[in-house]
């Protein structure tokens, strides 16, 4: 499999007998359908998420992707409980792509995320 974001390979990546696919150059993250939701429910699967968060906030300028399972355009998407967490979804596949620090962020729901989300649902 080919990154979508920085066209590197991917390489394959297990964890309780989850395989996800990693890139080798970006480390961004690649899930097939629901398994980034199994896997934030495990204990320390954020150690899967080896990238530079740094790294990953340049390449998540990067929006306009297609999917590397369909290659069908991928929308961006924004996690509800944290708004500043934006990922890539597949509409045909239901996969999902996270840029490298991502799914650490996403599954290491802090206090301050608690009061970001109460404060972007007030300005609605």
């Amino acid at each position: 499999m080919i990154c979508p974001k920085c066209n590197s390979e991917m390489e394959k990546v297990k964890f309780d007998n989850i395989e996800i696919d990693r890139c080798t150059q970006c480390k961004g993250i690649w899930f097939d359908m629901l398994e980034h939701e199994h896997l934030k429910a495990i204990h320390d699967s954020e150690s899967i998420d080896i990238g530079d968060p740094t790294v990953g906030h340049d390449f998540n300028k990067i929006d306009k992707i297609d999917c590397p399972v369909c290659h069908t355009k991928m929308i961006r998407m924004v996690d509800r409980e944290q708004p500043h967490i934006w990922y890539e979804s597949c509409a045909v596949c239901y996969g999902v792509f996270f840029d490298a620090g991502e799914f650490k962020d996403y599954k290491e729901k802090s206090v301050a995320d608690f009061f970001k989300g109460l404060l972007s649902r007030e300005r609605k």
